[in-house]
């Protein structure tokens, strides 16, 4: 009997002792993939970092532009007037031209000799 006890005591060691090193190497691959997370999240951190500091960049330069280009307004509305005036003229000579075309036909008509 002290011998089947010694055998049982010696297979429930075992078996907490496999027991253990299974729960150890659980939290071992549990730990493993928290660093990588870790790891990870570093880098990400890194590289948005750096996409800030492109975008504050932009930034600065999207300002720069933008006082640059308030200097050209007046020439912008300058050109929008002569646009304007363009068009004023294109629809005078428009009206002048199809008053000399009857003109010339009256005159054509004039010039003819009778029939």
């Amino acid at each position: 009997m002290a011998m089947e006890r010694d055998a049982l005591a010696e297979s429930l060691n075992d078996l907490f002792l496999n027991l253990s090193t299974m729960v150890r190497s659980e939290l071992q691959g549990a730990n493993n993939h928290l660093e990588l997370l870790e790891k990870m999240n570093l880098r990400v951190g890194e590289e948005y970092k750096e996409f800030g500091d492109v975008a504050s960049g932009l930034r600065v330069f999207v300002e720069q532009l933008k006082s640059k280009s308030g200097g050209f307004d007046e020439y912008v509305r300058q050109i929008e007037a002569i646009e304007d005036q363009v068009a004023h003229f294109e629809s005078v000579i428009s009206m002048l031209d199809k008053y000399v075309s009857q003109l010339e036909s009256k005159v054509h008509s004039a010039c003819r000799p009778p029939q």
